[in-house]
């Protein structure tokens, strides 16, 4: 099968984005590191990785908008579905042992990570329920 015109879309920009975050992060930690920076712009510096972030999350829904395809569409969205789920649970089991003392902090931005994992597990729940017509 072909890709679609948004799907190339989506790609392209999860690509460029991605490369964006990793020179944001790796900036952002040497500026840190190296700099110390105070104030207001320590505040944008430290939020500039989770720029490219956001737009991932909007290329997501770009993509959904823009799929003239109804079956793929469906699969995208049940993909985010399956990675909400994973996320939140997984944040919300971990906040509760946090809260008891049973397990150390994690960082917030976490579960974003945990979210793009779960695309890749919603990916395998499409292939196993739907099988080979993907």
């Amino acid at each position: 099968m072909a890709m679609s015109v948004a799907i190339r879309r989506y790609n392209r920009n999860v690509l460029g984005l991605s490369a964006i975050y990793a020179g944001a992060l790796v900036g952002a930690e040497l500026v840190f590191v190296r700099g110390h920076p105070t104030g207001v712009i320590a505040y944008l510096i430290a939020i500039l990785p989770a720029l490219p972030i956001i737009g991932i999350f909007a290329a997501i829904g770009r993509y959904l908008v823009d799929e003239r395809d109804e079956y793929l569409r469906m699969l995208m969205i049940r993909q985010s579905l399956v990675a909400s789920a994973f996320a939140l649970t997984c944040a919300t089991v971990w906040g509760f042992l946090e809260s008891f003392g049973l397990v150390a902090h994690i960082e917030a931005f976490y579960v974003a990570v945990l979210w793009f994992g779960g695309l890749g597990l919603g990916s395998c729940v499409n292939y196993f329920t739907l099988g080979r017509r993907q």
